[in-house]
């Protein structure tokens, strides 16, 4: 059946395809996209795919000002989604060093060693899929569909044919950097009401309901749907309306006090502050729902992301027994093709050589033994930390390939994946007798490579469905993807580290060392990675509070519901889960009314929707906005600028603090009928 296809271009075509202004465009698209990747996914845990945003604007903005050709558009797609991929990788895994036993990982956290995992990762995804390509894209077109990379050539397609449907996606851009300005520059909108009951409430005491308020978390509601948002939000709900007021009103303060100071986050007894606003003279916090959460139902909703990690993958075996034995299969076929002989290769099937792929596969693992800025006391620790990325490499790579060609990115279990490496290398390092705090940042490099590549092979295996679809020259893709991958990681790590610098408005909330694992950025991977690795290695592990959230996740995976989305709403504030909730109940309410219309369409028809490219639009839109005014509030200048012009204050002296709250609400509330209304347009 594949072998009938016929790609838009046609192989004997041959335009304008990898050209320095595609290049360079990419490289942009990927450097905007990334750093909003970044901002999203350590806010909460979440990303969403930016390969369709990306053509969208490409084909807009190529069409008009650069006269580009679709190969060119392709190209752009291609080399920007690559940004995403990593970051995504990078912010799920790296803010780990962060919390390892003692701080042993913390001189790991720095910007050159995030620079080289997150090309290194970056590539061995990349590098991987050559010789996949075949075998899954092209021999398995008819059986694999690729949401994500069908929609992406149609969309190419459709632009080369005249369809315009950039305004909308512009539309959301445009509305939620608007928005984002009365929010975080002017104040005019709260960033985050919320509602607490106090400590002393004798029937529901230290409940609280809020929301961060914001156009990419209403974005990423609307793309996700009703049902993943209403299981995030479930999670939220049991944490901060179930078990933090039933233990508020069980235990004592000074108890839940000794606790913040078992984990670190308070100094001892005598000292105030830790996060919650401890009172070593009243023996009170503050903050006490904070409290609880940081003393107890954090390290439960570690244990139920682990854990929902982890039954996502043993769900997964019989695919990825059946995707390894057919990838390789697959591999054998081609190679006696190839040794057959068949004349000139077209252009729509010329490959990087597969020599590249083992010379590339030694030299990262040499690179890794000889970098200084990698974790590791001798050569020979770094020579099998090298071989176990390559080893985990291919087999996840393969894998995550074959899952996102099924079921698409967005359901991909790199979490799953990433845990399983981090537990197997663990035990790869017991047995050979690797033990202690000194092997934990080793053990984490695996985790966050192997992390790293299989999102970048999900990203890439998309970008190479739509490049066979359109007729592009693959070659041109993967090189494309290699200098997206290293273009993009340059950014990516300095968007982390600057992000990880606290303002002032955050050291004045007492976060005073690493914004990154706070409430403002609590980048729950990454914390759940570390504990995991400190668990094993070097068995420091509250295990009674782990396991409550281990069994949390079963119980909700014997219920039918997906463990892994309860157990991230669980993790996260409810503040974060809640307005993304609210954005999926508003997709919700406009696929009923599809419905009740009889308006019947496709896959690839609801990728395009105006709905999902004005959510998209909110997601960038916000997400970049938050990006530039966190960088602005990083500098002293701009931030005393900032501040001068903050009219929280004033608003709060004449509505108080309850009115504040509720314009926010009205703000968000109008931005949800906005959405509504553009979504129902045909």
């Amino acid at each position: 059946m594949a072998d009938k296809f016929k790609p838009f271009v046609s192989p004997e075509v041959h335009m304008k395809e990898f050209t320095l202004k595609s290049i360079i465009l990419g490289c942009i698209f990927g450097i905007i996209f990334g750093a909003a990747t970044v901002y999203l996914a350590l806010k909460a845990g979440l990303t969403v795919s930016a390969s369709i945003p990306i053509a969208v604007i490409a084909i807009t903005l190529g069409r008009k000002f650069f006269k580009t050709t679709i190969l060119e558009n392709n190209i752009i797609q291609t080399t920007g989604s690559a940004g995403e991929s990593i970051a995504a990788g990078v912010v799920f895994t790296l803010p780990g060093f962060l919390f390892l036993t003692d701080g042993g990982g913390e001189e790991f956290f720095n910007y050159m060693t995030i620079l080289i995992l997150a090309i290194f990762g970056g590539i061995l995804g990349t590098l991987m899929m050559i010789p996949l390509r075949k075998s899954l894209i092209v021999k398995e077109h008819e059986t694999l569909p690729y949401p994500e990379g069908t929609a992406c050539g149609e969309v190419l397609i459709a632009g080369e044919k005249g369809g315009d449907f950039a305004k909308t996606a512009f539309l959301g851009l445009g509305f939620a950097a608007v928005y984002a300005v009365f929010q975080k520059i002017f104040h005019v909108v709260a960033e985050a009401p919320y509602f607490v009951t106090q400590q002393v409430n004798k029937y529901f005491p230290s409940a609280r309901v809020g929301g961060e308020i914001t156009p990419e978390y209403m974005g990423v509601g609307y793309i996700i749907g009703p049902r993943i948002a209403g299981v995030l939000v479930a999670g939220g709900v049991l944490s901060w309306l179930v078990l933090i007021p039933l233990l508020a009103s069980l235990l004592p303060a000074d108890m839940i006090a000794t606790q913040l100071v078992k984990l670190g986050y308070l100094a001892n007894l005598q000292t105030e502050g830790g996060g919650a606003g401890w009172d070593p003279a009243l023996h009170t916090f503050k903050d006490y729902p904070k409290a609880v959460y940081l003393a107890y139902v954090r390290q439960i909703g570690a244990g139920a992301v682990a854990a929902g990690g982890f039954i996502t993958l043993i769900k997964t075996i019989p695919t990825i027994i059946s995707s390894f034995k057919g990838s390789i299969g697959s591999l054998k076929k081609d190679e006696q093709d190839t040794t057959s002989g068949k004349g000139a290769v077209p252009r729509t099937e010329r490959d990087l050589n597969i020599k590249i792929v083992l010379f590339g596969s030694i030299a990262l693992i040499l690179l890794m033994a000889f970098l200084p800025q990698l974790p590791g006391d001798s050569i020979v620790n770094k020579l099998l930390v090298g071989v176990l990325v390559v080893i985990f490499g291919a087999f996840f790579v393969t894998v995550s390939s074959r899952i996102v060609g099924l079921i698409g990115s967005s359901n991909n279990p790199i979490s799953g994946m990433t845990i399983a490496t981090l537990m197997g290398t663990c035990l790869v390092f017991i047995s050979v007798g690797w033990s202690g705090k000194a092997y934990e940042p080793m053990a984490l490099v695996v985790g966050g490579m192997i992390c790293i590549a299989a999102a970048n092979a999900g990203g890439t295996s998309q970008d190479l469905k739509s490049g066979y679809i359109v007729g592009a020259t693959p070659m041109y893709q993967q090189i494309s993807l290699f200098i997206g991958a290293i273009v993009s990681s340059i950014v990516i790590g300095l968007t982390v580290k600057f992000l990880d610098k606290p303002t002032a408005a955050m050291i004045a909330k007492g976060v005073t060392k690493h914004a990154i694992g706070s409430e403002f950025y609590p980048a729950p991977q990454g914390t759940l990675m570390a504990t995991l690795d400190k668990g094993i290695l070097s068995y420091n592990l509250d295990w009674q509070f782990v396991l409550v959230g281990v069994f949390l996740a079963i119980t909700m995976e014997l219920c039918g519901i997906k463990a892994l989305s309860f157990a991230v709403g669980a993790y996260l504030p409810l503040s974060t889960t809640l307005p993304i909730f609210i954005g999926g109940a508003i997709r919700g309410i406009v696929d009923r009314k599809r419905k009740k219309d009889n308006a019947q369409l496709s896959a690839e028809e609801e990728e395009l929707g105006k709905g999902n490219l004005f959510a998209t639009g909110l997601v960038a839109g916000g997400a970049v906005s938050g990006v530039i005014i966190a960088i602005l509030a990083g500098f002293d200048g701009s931030a005393k600028a900032l501040e001068a012009i903050n009219m929280e204050g004033t608003l709060t002296n004449v509505l108080g603090h309850g009115g504040y709250f509720l314009l926010g609400t009205l703000a968000f509330a109008g931005m949800g009928t906005y959405l509504y209304r553009i979504a129902i347009k045909k």
